[in-house]
């Protein structure tokens, strides 16, 4: 039972308010998790037997291609669950990316058994599941259309902006920000160089520091 985590349905409003004995059962059957930042859930090509509500912590899901190159497709966060972990699921067919915990993560474990027969038995559990990933499919499209059709030095301004922390720093790697933009890192080391120049950035080591965070502002959202 899930006594561990009193009230865990309140991270998820829509499961709050299932019929009682679809929440009983959710009680008796479901199993809370601990897994360490650092932690692969899932790997590229593994079969999915679980289906997994995060209430805290993120998990990062990536894909590498065979050259090594990775792009981050997205993160499960708090009160959120993954759209590939739902597709392996409901199709049966195994991980095409994978995850991996980039802090201490806990969460709620639904195995697929228990997936399953609420999906079939459950219409609140079931417009649940289709509602959130509705959601998640509408953020990977945009991700689609920013690496199709975004100009490079655009969302690179954005992410820098968007990741730094009250004192102008990002903690980030070349190698990392390419990941998360969905690029090679000698295109984002390229990039740098040229904001650096225009006195936008200082580049150190591991960091980037933001020196002119207006004219930032104005090239991300040209």
């Amino acid at each position: 039972m899930v006594t561990q985590e009193e009230n865990w349905l309140e991270a998820f409003p829509e499961l709050a308010t299932l019929e009682s004995a679809t929440q009983r059962r959710l009680a008796d059957e479901a199993r809370p998790v601990t897994l360490p930042a650092g932690t692969t859930v899932f790997h590229d090509g593994d079969a999915c037997s679980n289906y997994l509500l995060v209430l805290d912590g993120t998990v990062r899901v990536q894909k590498i291609s065979s050259s090594g190159r990775e792009i981050t497709l997205y993160r499960v966060g708090d009160g959120q669950t993954c759209i590939l972990t739902t597709t392996c699921l409901l199709s049966g067919e195994r991980y095409p990316a994978e995850g991996i915990t980039e802090t201490e993560v806990r969460a709620i474990v639904l195995g697929n058994g228990l997936f399953q027969a609420l999906l079939a038995e459950s219409p609140g559990f079931r417009q649940f599941v289709f509602a959130v990933y509705a959601r998640r499919v509408t953020d990977l499209i945009v991700l689609v259309e920013e690496v199709a059709f975004g100009r490079m030095d655009l969302r690179l301004a954005s992410r820098l902006r968007d990741s730094a922390d009250a004192s102008g720093m990002v903690a980030a790697t070349h190698q990392e920000l390419a990941a998360e933009l969905g690029s090679a890192r000698e295109v984002v080391s390229r990039l740098l160089k040229d904001f650096e120049q225009r006195g936008l950035v200082a580049l150190h080591r591991g960091r980037v520091e933001l020196l002119d965070r207006t004219a930032l502002d104005q090239l991300a959202d040209s």
